[in-house]
């Protein structure tokens, strides 16, 4: 059986990402509440991460980087 490389590569980022999205998302809303700059600045940390993951999932699924070729 020959698994390709690229397929390989999209499933783990997809794997990834999903896992990582729904540890951030998580985190950030146990985190919500907290006062404090130091905490302001982790949940920004937080939304960042869950949001590169969503992109990782979206590129690992196709969506996104499928741009035409330039004339």
């Amino acid at each position: 059986m020959h698994i390709d490389p690229a397929v390989l590569e999209r499933t783990i980022a997809i794997v990834g990402g999903i896992i990582v999205a729904i540890v951030s998302a998580k985190a950030l809303k146990d985190d919500w509440t907290t006062p404090g700059l130091d905490n302001n600045v982790f949940k920004l940390m937080l939304g960042l991460l869950c949001i590169g993951a969503v992109v990782a999932v979206l590129a690992g699924a196709g969506v996104l980087g499928n741009f035409p070729k330039a004339a």
